[in-house]
């Protein structure tokens, strides 16, 4: 059968390889050991004829018979060839089909080893998970790319000479802040994405640079609130970049909604916070389980933040109305966040009071409001200075 095979490698006759390696083809008949040989044989012949890839690619008949081989490979083929073959197709799929959930399949059956002097001793396999994670987000399936993300993860420390690896450190260190919030831990992402805008490499544009930092302001104002988010909110606000995000169209209203957040002001449903909502990528607009998109109850719980610095009790009625929805809806959101420690209160059901706690002495308070004084006091200096 092998003569089969390279006469229908050297004349690109597909229609002969299917009748070889298709599930009713003639290699049905060999053993076990003797199919696995068969296989390798085709695949290096394959890889190693001129001309035959990746134009092969395009036949489906071809193809079947290429998933068929690499289906039934001894442990070792020579030269790594199907290694070889992978990556041929992987690169086919990607450029010429656009199918990266199917071209990542078929990286991520690329065999690795980690001892040196085996044929598949490889020492890119940072760059063979990014690639992977990559693609996998193209297709939004953000499952499969933790996965891969989490296995370039564990393996990104030991890169030999890191300081001359720092484009790909660089695209691992994307490609999870990406897979953070396609999953919607947009607390994490929001530090990654900032750490990513701090990077000072000519590796990066300046206008990357600042789109990451957008990125960041998104998904810090998406994140649960509690001090936690406060602490990276802070990192973004004092960002000396963060008003060049106005001129872009996808974060002109950024800065200004980031700000009223780190600032405890409360946020209204204005044209500002309706251009961010409808700036949001499609996972970020998602309705939970509580009826709530992600930004309704990030807004929520931020003004509810925002109710406990001026109000020492409030009736559920009057919250409501000042948070823009109904009093129910207000004192379930109330009670979540005394649970999870997000506000320190009382809620008396009774009269429907919700009562504060820990607001502390007046000049604790007076303190607060003469540094947050400062705080926007220096940014209008810098913003001055800038121009």
């Amino acid at each position: 059968m092998e003569a089969k095979v390279d006469a229908a490698v050297a004349s690109n006759d597909h229609a002969a390889l299917a009748s070889v390696f298709s599930p009713l083809g003639g290699w049905q008949s060999l053993g076990q050991g003797e199919q696995r040989v068969l296989a390798s044989y085709f695949i290096k012949k394959a890889v190693s004829t001129p001309g035959f890839l990746p134009a092969a690619f395009t036949s489906n008949q071809t193809m079947g018979a290429f998933a068929a081989a690499l289906g039934h490979l001894p442990p070792t083929v020579e030269g790594a060839a199907d290694n070889k073959l992978r990556e041929s197709m992987f690169e086919y799929k990607v450029s010429e089909e656009d199918d990266y959930s199917g071209a990542a399949r078929i990286l991520a059956g690329l065999r690795m080893d980690d001892a040196e002097g085996s044929v598949y001793y490889n020492r890119r396999s940072v760059d063979v998970f990014v690639k992977i994670a990559e693609c996998y987000l193209e297709e939004d399936e953000t499952v499969e790319a933790d996965g891969a993300v989490t296995k370039a993860g564990m393996v990104v420390e030991s890169i030999p000479d890191p300081e001359n690896h720092t484009a790909l450190i660089l695209r691992y260190k994307s490609t999870y802040a990406r897979v953070l919030d396609s999953n919607r831990k947009f607390l994490q992402a929001a530090s990654r994405y900032h750490d990513l805008s701090q990077s000072n490499t000519d590796l990066v544009d300046a206008d990357d640079l600042l789109q990451m930092l957008g990125k960041a302001a998104t998904c810090a104002i998406l994140a649960p609130s509690g001090p936690q988010r406060q602490r990276v909110l802070g990192l973004v606000y004092k960002d000396e970049r963060l008003s060049q995000l106005d001129s872009l169209p996808e974060f002109e209203t950024h800065s200004e909604v980031l700000t009223k957040m780190y600032m405890n002001q409360v946020i209204r449903n204005d044209e500002a916070l309706l251009k961010f909502e409808k700036g949001l990528p499609v996972h970020a607009q998602a309705v939970m389980g509580d009826g709530l998109t992600i930004i309704e109850r990030a807004v929520l719980e931020h003004n509810m933040v925002a109710v406990s610095k001026i109000y020492a009790s409030i009736y559920f009625i009057e919250l409501g109305e000042l948070l823009g929805v109904e009093a129910d809806k207000a004192e379930r959101v109330a009670a979540k966040m005394v649970m999870d420690g997000s506000i320190h209160a009382s809620i008396d059901e009774v009269d429907g009071i919700l009562s504060f706690q820990g607001k502390g002495s007046p000049l604790v308070q007076w303190d607060e409001s003469i540094t947050s004084f400062c705080l926007q006091l220096n940014r209008v200096t810098d913003v001055i200075r800038g121009n």
